[in-house]
Formats: structure tokens, sequence, C-alpha cells
């Protein structure tokens, strides 16, 4: 831990008390620093039992004056900068910090952090897959649902940290420095949360390299204008290494996707008909990923295996199972639209297309061309399914909208034809129905799985 983060006897508060929360406040509380763990809403009977047994402060069902009686706040990523008290202490002065800014404090061993407005989950699980089968001992967490507090007592200095970051993470960092860096893409996402502006969702997203220097790497989409013309101008101005990679382009170093083959350091490494995860996404996803690798001195070798062997995560284009000749596929983590461009590129078979859920400022224009051109039929639900039905019915042959994920589900196993994809792939958050995508997916594979 750096000295100029000694917590002992600090007062501190932790806004929410969800698993970030309660898993920073317990670092914390470890490490000294008194706590208060302030929630919007109620807390549960065993979380209270616990604050009490880990002599932490709290309250719920609103924040009081007490949130700012304090040395700095800590954010879980559930809560928005906009919130009253984060404001209230910006204004006043008090630093915040997210949990990750204040997990990194304490970690140890080397670390990898990706982001991206899509394929972040994929390719962090993709690379710990690479860093395990290479023998390395790993940790995966971050937004890919284990906060890092919770592993900062069993990292060891050979510990490769490989962290899922969003954009929320990176709004209140500090002091983060990975070794390396990872950016996959920055498309519109959370908008909502960004005051509507897609610039300042960049520019969040774009910090995840701001304290890097000295021999650490950046790994960007060469592809991707914006991150191209940022990273780039960065690493002019510090003594980093940047590594690109391009699925369009033939690059001297980093990685390319040329001919159909997966190129690293122009050395060829497979075919990307070998690749374990299917789809031109994937092919981008498994380039930053080998790269990452390969910093971390993975051999050719441990490489190509991994690509060949790593089949994907839940929840993304998950086929569930084929029923009276259609096959089911689970999407539920396509929670904006250029995740779903990404999934109908995906098949070249008809496609039912199951969409909607909350909306975050969604813009369709981008998949229009292709609703046109693969889907059949539209079944909008959920809080959006006005917007979704208003702005993609026209552009496909049928289209309705329901209320429900099941009322979506039977509708579509009853107009499926033999050799349709039935694609669930929502583009909108899940929180209009459900907790996260990941009830979502689990709900949509309940129902395929007892027609």
């Amino acid at each position: 831990m750096m000295q100029r983060h000694n917590v002992q006897g600090k007062r501190v508060t932790v806004l929410g008390a969800a698993r970030s929360g309660r898993a920073v406040a317990d670092l914390l509380a470890r490490n000294g620093a008194k706590v208060l763990l302030s929630d919007h809403g109620p807390m549960d009977a065993d979380t209270q039992r616990w604050c009490r047994n880990q002599g932490i402060e709290m309250e719920e069902q609103g924040h009081t004056h007490r949130v700012l009686i304090a040395d700095f706040l800590v954010v879980s990523p559930g809560v928005p900068t906009t919130s009253p008290p984060v404001q209230a202490a910006l204004t006043t002065g008090v630093p915040v910090y997210s949990e990750l800014e204040v997990a990194s404090w304490y970690a140890k061993g080397q670390m990898i952090a990706i982001t991206g407005t899509n394929g972040k989950t994929t390719t962090a699980s993709l690379v710990g897959h690479m860093m395990k089968t290479a023998d390395r001992h790993t940790v995966v967490a971050g937004n890919i649902g284990t906060p890092l507090s919770e592993h900062i007592q069993h990292l060891q200095a050979d510990t490769v940290v490989v962290l899922e970051v969003s954009s929320f993470q990176l709004d209140h960092m500090d002091t983060f420095r990975p070794d390396v860096s990872v950016i996959l893409n920055i498309t519109p996402d959370h908008l909502d949360r960004y005051g509507g502006s897609f610039e300042h969702y960049a520019k969040s997203k774009l910090r995840i390299y701001a304290n890097q220097s000295d021999a650490d790497t950046v790994i960007y989409n060469y592809d991707d204008t914006l991150i191209r013309e940022q990273v780039e101008y960065f690493i002019s101005t510090r003594d980093v290494q940047g590594l690109p990679f391009s699925s369009q382009v033939e690059l001297s170093g980093g990685a390319s996707a040329i001919h159909e083959m997966i190129h690293l350091q122009k050395r060829t490494l497979l075919p990307t008909d070998q690749l374990g995860i299917p789809g031109p996404h994937n092919v981008s996803n498994s380039l930053a990923a080998a790269l990452a690798g390969q910093a971390m001195g993975v051999t050719d070798r441990v490489l190509r295996e991994s690509l060949q062997r790593f089949t994907g995560v839940d929840h993304r284009l998950e086929t569930i199972r084929r029923f009276n000749g259609a096959t089911y596929v689970n999407d539920s983590k396509a929670t904006n639209v250029n995740a779903l461009w990404y999934a109908l590129l995906s098949f070249d078979a008809p496609i039912v297309l199951l969409a909607g859920g909350r909306d975050k400022g969604n813009d369709y224009e981008i998949i229009k061309p292709l609703i046109s051109e693969k889907v059949h039929t539209l079944i909008a639900f959920g809080e959006s399914a006005s917007k979704v039905l208003r702005e993609l019915g026209p552009h496909t042959s049928h289209a309705l909208a329901v209320k429900t994920l099941d009322e979506a589900a039977q509708y579509a196993r009853n107009c499926a034809n033999t050799g349709d994809i039935v694609l669930l792939s929502p583009g909108c958050a899940s929180f209009d129905l459900f907790s996260n995508y990941e009830e979502r997916g689990a709900c949509f594979r309940h129902i395929v799985e007892n027609f």
C-alpha cells in the first residue's frame, strides 16, 4: 500500500451497501479506518448484523449529514456522481474514490485492466483463462462480478490480477495504475449517467491509462479513431509501450486479423475459424487478449491453445437448446445497441429477435439495416417495448410488443421456423424487470429449457 493512503484512524463513508460497498467497507475497517456504510434503501438483517460484528457504523433509508463527516467518500459503481451526497462531497472538497481505486491501494502482483463499451467481460475472462493455462496464480475481478476488495487478502507478489473495469469505476480514480491497460472500443452507452454526453462518457473510459508510465503497456483498438488518436498522443508524451490491434489493416507491430489469420507481432498465430468464440467482434477481443497475454510473457503455444479452447461466458451468445428446429440463443449481456449489433452480425440464419428492457438513451439507427437484413420477427418487451417497436418495427416483416420476457419467449416459440435463430439480445439494461442481466438470462434459459 502506498504510504499516503494509510487509512488508520481515518473517518470514511462508503455509499452503497451492496456487494462492492460491503467489500470495500470491510477492507477499510480491517486497515484501521472508522467506517460509515450508508445506503439510500433498506439494509437486510444479514448486512446489519455483519456491520455490528465488524464495528462498522451504518445508516439506511437515505443518506444523512453524517456522510460528509469523513476524510473521504467511497462510492459503489451503482451510485452515480450526480447523487446528492457525492455532489455535496465534491462541492465541499471531500475526496471521492471508487471501490476499485481503494482496493488498488492494497493490491499485490501485476495488474491487467480491461475496459470498453462491449466485450470487456469476454476479454477479461479470456485473459484470465490464458493466465491459468500458463499456470499463473490468477484472479479475475472488478465489474465482472467480484469486487477487487474481496480478493486483497489472497493476492501474492506473483499474482496476475485481471480486472474488468467499467466507466463508473473509472469516474473516481486517483492513483490507479495497471501494468497493462486494454481499451477495446467506445460507443454510446450509459449516457443517462453522463448527462447525455458521449464526450463525458468517453473521457471516463480513457482514464484507464492516465497514470501509466515507465514500461507500462497500453493495448488499444487501432480501428477506433477516437481511441487511436487519444492513445497515440498519450504514448508520445510518456515512456509507455503502445500495442495496437486491428481487424481491418495489417499492422507492423501489435496484432492483426488479415486474410482470416491472427497475426501477433508479424507472427502467424492461428486461423480465425479456429477461435473458440464466434463472431467478428470476438476476433477483436481475441487480438486484444493475445497482446495482453504476450505482455505477461505467455508463450505462443499457450496463447494458441487458450484462443482455441475458450468458449465464452454465460449470457453472451450462449446457445441454450434446439427446439422444433430452431436454435435458442441467450445474449442477455447485450445491454446496449452496439452489443445487439454485434450479435446480429454473428448469425447468417433468419432471426426472431427479443429486445427491450430499460432504455439508456439508445439510438437505434446503427442497427436498422441489420434488422431489415436478418430479422423476420421482432418481439419487443419490457419498459422500452413501445420505443423498440416504434424504432425497429418498420424494418422487419412482423413486430409486436409484449410486457414480459415470458410472453416474448412464448410468442417466439410459436412463430419460429425450422432453421431460425431465436435470439434474446435486448440492447437495453435489465433493471425494469430484473436485478441484473444474469437474472434476465437465467429466466430466459429456464423458460426455454421448460418448453
